[in-house]
């Protein structure tokens, strides 16, 4: 049985503090639904204060970031039939639900995101319907961004390249939202503040519950108007909460203590990738390692399978997320320390070498 444990399948399995837990049980509250003083109470504060950080109007608490981007799609697409475009790997693509067409009746236009998590210009542009065939096409009334990019390994849109995409919605009259899930991540890599970051978006979706480390929720940002109808979908899709100044409270901690730990997540991916590529069998893209996140792949002809690979990392109590028969996926976050990185190697080069002894390498 291993003696210690190593958790690396997401930044979303952290645990809260002792400072989130007392401020979760001292945490002024009232029915979030109802409305309350704002000066008062928890979950206000905390709407207002991410508001502030990412030079918006206001901010929602939401229960999730897939509720988030759904909440968001539906306020900019608001007559059904109406198309957004965004990545074909991108998160709201792939793994929520297909929400936006089910509940919103929105036609989703995937262009294909390249290996940095970027979208062509072009591209978007082309996908942009002529609305003289409005009597056949969808609607085109917005374009979906994700930064950081998960799928992509965790890759930062650069704060030119997200300008360029809310120029290009301005002169086709269409919106921008991006799914800041792991934003804080982009900006701390790029050593761009965060509202420059996304000052061209309408609307941004922040997961607390992430690299921020706070046990549950996210909040989404934009105008004053983008806030009002976003507060009424969501008591529409059930997340209108009570007393949620509890877990408000976490996240306001979280935020105070823990985004100065991002840097030190980021260098920390980036000593595990450069171990992980030392050993022989398997292979990662060092340089495609820009925040907290690792893809990497067992090389072909080795002869060690991900599932074996993965079951004699459990036994040494290391966890990390299988992708595929030969790719796996580690997620750094603030606790996980230097001295975690560097037994999850030592388990990583016994548990290789002693499977390619089994297999007679």
């Amino acid at each position: 049985m291993a003696t210690r444990t190593v958790d690396l399948r997401s930044d979303t399995v952290t645990k809260p503090t002792e400072a989130m837990r007392a401020a979760m049980a001292t945490a002024e509250v009232d029915d979030d639904v109802f409305g309350a003083d704002p000066t008062a109470v928890t979950a206000v504060k905390l709407q207002s204060e991410v508001a502030k950080m990412m030079g918006k109007e206001a901010g929602l608490f939401v229960p999730s970031g897939t509720m988030g981007n759904l909440i968001s799609v539906l306020v900019h697409c608001d007559v059904r039939g109406s198309e957004v475009i965004l990545g074909n790997n991108s998160h709201i693509h792939i793994y929520e639900n297909g929400g936006i067409a089910t509940i919103g009746g929105v036609h989703p236009r995937p262009v294909k995101n390249n290996e940095d998590g970027m979208m062509d210009i072009d591209l978007i542009e082309d996908a942009i319907r002529d609305p003289r065939g409005e009597l056949v096409y969808p609607t085109t009334r917005l374009i979906c961004l994700e930064n950081s990019h998960g799928n992509t390994g965790g890759r930062c849109l650069p704060v030119e390249y997200i300008d360029r995409v809310g120029e290009l919605a301005k002169k086709h009259g269409l919106k921008l939202h991006i799914d800041g899930a792991r934003i804080f991540n982009a900006s701390v890599a790029l050593g761009i503040p965060v509202d420059r970051l996304v000052q061209a978006a309408d609307s941004v979706s922040v997961c607390l519950s992430k690299g921020i480390g706070a046990p549950v929720g996210s909040v989404i940002v934009g105008s004053e108007t983008f806030i009002t109808k976003a507060r009424r979908l969501r008591k529409t899709l059930g997340g209108g909460m009570r007393q949620v100044g509890v877990i408000c409270a976490a996240a306001l901690v979280a935020l105070q203590e823990n985004l100065v730990k991002f840097e030190g997540d980021h260098k920390n991916a980036k000593v595990l990738a450069e171990g992980l590529n030392q050993i022989k069998g398997l292979r990662v893209n060092v340089a495609a390692v820009e925040t907290n996140i690792i893809f990497f792949d067992i090389v072909e002809g080795s002869k060690i399978s991900g599932e074996k690979l993965y079951k004699h990392l459990v036994e040494r109590g290391v966890f990390v997320m299988l992708e595929g028969p030969s790719r796996m996926r580690i997620v750094l976050h603030h606790q996980i320390s230097s001295s975690d990185v560097q037994y999850t190697l030592s388990c990583f080069q016994q548990a290789f070498s002693g499977l390619q002894e089994e297999n007679g390498n």
